[in-house]
């Protein structure tokens, strides 16, 4: 069902609706980490196995990262006032599952549930951004959203240490789930209250393209299931299922084709690619998680195995990134329509010289202090980081029409989620596999790093790429014309950012 967006509404309403949506992405995006420093507490309360805690983590973001570009599309028709509610309550509900979970293959079903559940939460958030503002203030409102993306990542280690710290190794892990519960059931009974609904349909019916879903479906998931199992699949086998992913997006890509030919409602609207901002913000976004968010995963198990800090105390260690990269992303909302792409390439730039930093501090300084020694150049990469996600978010979608805007933030996230999957797999093979071969942790943490910067430095290079791109051939007006019609069909027209 087609609907009809109004324009937005000058009162504080919509800032409370968007602290709705901010709390609910904060919790999903926080058990993509937080779970992480559990493990041990799972282990030895629930006697899970090497293999049950590999997919307590891989099968929450493989499940966030299926349900994304369906669940954006089915908000986009249906309404994402109620796609977000139904999420948020599922997610919820699992969340005391998994608490409750009385063996390892229970705990697995449940996250498999609650990832599910969050992957339907996410790209309404940016669909009702979209939705609910516009020009300065939805910059605003995407500042905001990095600065949760950037928190809940960096912080989920610190918030998983405080909680194992103070219930103890047995029960510990429990918390890990039950402390969504309290903030879920607020959260949805605030949303309730302060979601805006969708106006009254324009009576034109749109199909939703189930076989497409299918398709994508499978394509995500032949992608994903190699890089999230990297270490638990053994062999090579598991590499064979890339080519057929790529088979199966091709194959997604003609169909979507021909559901737009036919004159039905695709999935995924191809045409978004043709803006350039959508599309290089989505390669930027998903090659910048793959090198942002496989920092804390190798240096927290540096800090807790080679150092011998606990999980509370590695969880300190990047709080300074964690802080600093709300700071970033909150200047990066309140700068990014004055000055475009370039913020996203001071961002980057920014990252990768904090990361140096943290490389030359675990070379030169003693082990034990290293915690400290990083503290600096974690605050330089966090405020890169914020000045990266934030403002890239905004230029991605500024063009994009509200009516398409829940499937075009799918399909960011889902880069994203592909990005860290695969960030994940190729840093966490330097690492493990140096490590392994050579027994020498501090060049392994830094080789670790340093293909973090690498990728990193993709990132950077496509922003650069694009900065330079957009001096000598600005964006077509051909493609701003075409989402200035989908914005007056929503009820206003789209401020575009400068440089953007």
């Amino acid at each position: 069902m087609t609907t009809v967006q109004a324009r937005p509404t000058p009162d504080n309403r919509r800032w409370k609706a968007l602290a709705v949506c901010l709390t609910a992405g904060f919790i999903s995006l926080l058990d993509t980490s937080i779970v992480n420093v559990a493990l041990p507490s799972m282990e030895h309360g629930l006697a899970a196995s090497e293999a049950a805690q590999s997919w307590v983590v891989s099968g929450y973001a493989l499940t966030f990262g299926l349900v994304l570009v369906p669940a954006g599309r089915l908000g986009d028709m249906r309404g994402r006032r109620q796609a977000f509610l139904l999420g948020l309550a599922v997610f919820t509900l699992a969340s005391a599952a998994c608490g409750l979970a009385p063996s390892a293959s229970w705990l697995v079903l449940f996250r498999l549930i609650q990832g599910t559940a969050a992957g339907m939460v996410a790209p309404q958030t940016s669909g009702l951004i979209q939705q609910m503002f516009q020009g300065a203030e939805r910059a605003k409102a995407f500042g905001l959203l990095g600065s949760v993306i950037g928190v809940s990542t960096a912080v989920g280690p610190l918030a998983g240490g405080l909680l194992i710290n103070a219930v103890g190794t047995d029960d510990g892990w429990r918390w890990v789930f039950f402390v969504n519960l309290p903030i879920g059931v607020a959260t949805f009974a605030a949303g309730l209250r302060l979601l805006p609904r969708f106006p009254a349909s324009t009576g034109k019916r749109e199909e939703f393209d189930l076989f497409g879903v299918l398709l994508l479906g499978a394509a995500v998931l032949a992608l994903m299931l190699p890089l999230v199992q990297e270490q638990q699949w053994t062999g090579r086998l598991k590499w064979a299922l890339l080519p057929v992913a790529a088979l199966l997006l091709a194959a997604f890509w003609a169909w979507e084709r021909r559901q737009g030919r036919r004159g039905q409602a695709p999935l995924v609207d191809l045409d978004l690619f043709s803006l350039r901002s959508f599309t290089l913000g989505s390669l930027i976004s998903l090659t910048y998680f793959a090198g942002f968010t496989t920092v804390f995963f190798i240096y927290s198990l540096f800090l807790q195995n080679t150092v011998g800090y606990s999980a509370l105390a590695a969880g300190v260690s990047v709080l300074p990134f964690a802080a600093a990269s709300a700071v970033g992303a909150a200047i990066g909302g309140r700068l990014v329509m004055r000055h475009g792409r370039k913020l996203v390439v001071i961002g980057l730039s920014g990252v990768v010289v904090g990361l140096l930093g943290v490389v030359v501090a675990v070379q030169l300084v003693p082990l034990q202090s290293v915690g400290w020694a990083t503290a600096v150049p974690m605050v330089i990469g966090g405020i890169g980081s914020g000045l990266t996600v934030s403002p890239n978010t905004t230029l991605t979608l500024t063009r994009v029409p509200v009516h398409r805007a829940g499937a075009a933030g799918g399909v960011l996230q889902t880069g994203q989620r592909i990005g860290s999957a695969a960030g994940i797999a190729v840093v966490g093979a330097v690492y493990f596999a140096h490590q392994a071969n050579h027994r020498r942790p501090v060049t392994a943490i830094q080789l670790g790093l340093l293909t973090a910067i690498g990728i990193s430095m993709i990132a950077l290079l496509l922003a650069v790429a694009d900065l330079r791109e957009r001096h000598v051939h600005p964006e077509p007006e051909r493609a701003k014309e075409t989402v200035r019609r989908g914005s007056e069909e929503d009820g206003a027209e789209e401020a575009v950012p400068h440089g953007s």
